[in-house]
């Protein structure tokens, strides 16, 4: 186990080394596939933010190390405890897991030291595809239909829970009814880009992104996420900052934010709002001359610049991030 090198800071209070809880749910876990993946990914770019600015990083971990920062042993079965105990003993954390987990885990962070990334009653409600496309539609911010019986056309059928287009395929068979814990949502020809951000008093946009995602053309076949292209250049840019923004204040969202979006005409649909890192982060890291680390801290305790530096372009494929 670790030791307490630093007392835990108050909010209005901030010190040159902080120690950083980073708990990413696949690495601490123990699972496999490309949850793990991405997940590893996004851990090692945020660690290695927060390392290059001088800040000790822990991180849980079932078997699974990164380059950066102090793993402690962890596994499905003691994740929460190992994040209670780990918090405590922290300046700050940010957790990234899956959206059925994601709230309870938060609200841990949350209890326990300062918490970097979105609250959890912004969690609950970006979560929840049913209540978030309600919430959203109340606020006239375009999204797909929903329907509980499908009688004509294209739909897209994907968990009520879920991100990464795991699970998710399109019918248009007349009378399917999708199962607990599923929605049918109205497909939406148009590309697949998403807006990252950080949400807080002073909404900073970063960057839009090109979504790499396969669409079958077929009955029942699975909707593929294959990668991520940044920045990708669009008119329809500042469209597509403004809406983040707005949804993300709608929503209560702090933090690294990923507003995912199908862009079909003049109109941006919103889809999904991930109240956490994204994959996306990897690329941003990339080509941003910010850290991202900084970033977070600054969200938190004093104030964001007015725009970042962007440089190049990068992209990957799933296969890329081993």
């Amino acid at each position: 186990m670790i030791k307490n090198t630093i007392n835990p800071i108050s909010d209005n209070e901030v010190t040159a080394i902080m120690k950083i809880l980073l708990a990413e749910y696949s690495v601490g876990a123990g699972l496999g596939g490309t949850y793990l993946l991405e997940g590893k990914r996004m851990l090692e770019t945020i660690a290695n933010s927060f390392t290059r600015l001088g800040h000790e990083v822990i991180y849980p971990s079932s078997d699974t190390f990164i380059s950066s920062g102090f793993p402690v042993e962890s596994d499905s079965n003691n994740f929460e405890y190992t994040i209670e105990i780990l918090a405590k003993k922290c300046d700050a954390g940010l957790v990234i897991a899956p959206d059925e987990l994601l709230p309870v885990l938060t609200r841990i962070i949350e209890n326990n030291t300062i918490n970097l990334g979105c609250p959890h009653e912004a969690v609950n409600k970006c979560v929840d595809k049913i209540k978030c496309s309600e919430f959203l539609s109340k606020s006239n911010i375009p999204i797909p239909k929903t329907t509980r019986e499908i009688k004509s056309g294209w739909w897209v059928i994907k968990p009520r829970y879920g991100s990464a287009s795991e699970n998710t395929f399109i019918t248009s068979i007349q009378g399917y009814k999708p199962e607990n814990n599923y929605i049918a949502t109205e497909y939406i020809d148009g590309e697949h880009v998403s807006v990252s951000l950080i949400s807080g008093d002073s909404p900073l946009p970063l960057t839009v992104n090109k979504q790499l995602i396969d669409i079958p053309q077929k009955n029942d076949s699975e909707i593929k996420y294959n990668g991520n292209l940044t920045p990708y250049n669009t008119s329809k840019k500042q469209k597509l900052y403004n809406i983040a923004v707005s949804a993300s204040r709608l929503l209560g969202c702090r933090g690294y934010i990923g507003v995912d979006f199908i862009l079909n005409n003049d109109t941006p649909y919103i889809v999904d709002v991930n109240p956490r890192p994204t994959t996306s982060l990897v690329s941003i890291c990339n080509v941003m001359k910010e850290e991202i680390a900084e970033l977070l801290i600054k969200n938190h305790f004093e104030k964001l610049p007015d725009s970042v530096e962007i440089h190049g372009q990068h992209s990957f494929l799933k296969e890329d991030l081993k």
